[in-house]
This record gives structure tokens, C-alpha cells and sequence, in this order.
């Protein structure tokens, strides 16, 4: 089972094993790109509702301030 290849068969086999890897670390790459980007999107989102909600909670209380002073005078 042990073949002696020649020596373009060898050269070929070397070419396509580092093309071979240079595909799967691309892909290993661009796989651990998509995790950054979908963490950064799903943190951009949970940041932006708590931002609305504090300023939502803010122009409450400013109208509620708002309200109780005409109530007063």
C-alpha cells in the first residue's frame, strides 16, 4: 500500500493540501468574523432598548413633573 509517487504527483499533493488549508482557515476565519458581528449587533440592540427605555422613562417623569406643578398653581 505504500506507492512511490513521483515527483510531480508530490508537488500537486503539496498544492492542493496548502490550498486545501488556506480554504478551511478562510473559512474558519470568516466563521469566527460572523460571531464578532452577530455579538456586536446583539449588543447594539439590547443597548439601544435601555437607552429608549431611559429616556421614555425620563419624559415620564418630566410630564408627571409637569402635570403635579399645574395641578398646584
Amino acid at each position: 500500500m505504500t506507492e512511490q509517487l513521483t515527483k510531480s504527483r508530490q508537488t500537486a499533493e503539496l498544492a492542493f493540501a496548502k490550498t486545501q488549508s488556506q480554504f478551511l482557515a478562510r473559512g474558519r476565519a470568516l466563521d469566527e468574523q460572523d460571531a464578532i458581528t452577530s455579538a456586536r449587533d446583539e449588543k447594539t440592540l439590547r443597548l439601544r432598548e435601555a437607552r429608549l427605555t431611559r429616556e421614555r422613562e425620563a419624559r415620564e417623569s418630566a410630564t408627571a413633573a409637569l402635570v403635579a406643578k399645574r395641578a398646584r398653581t
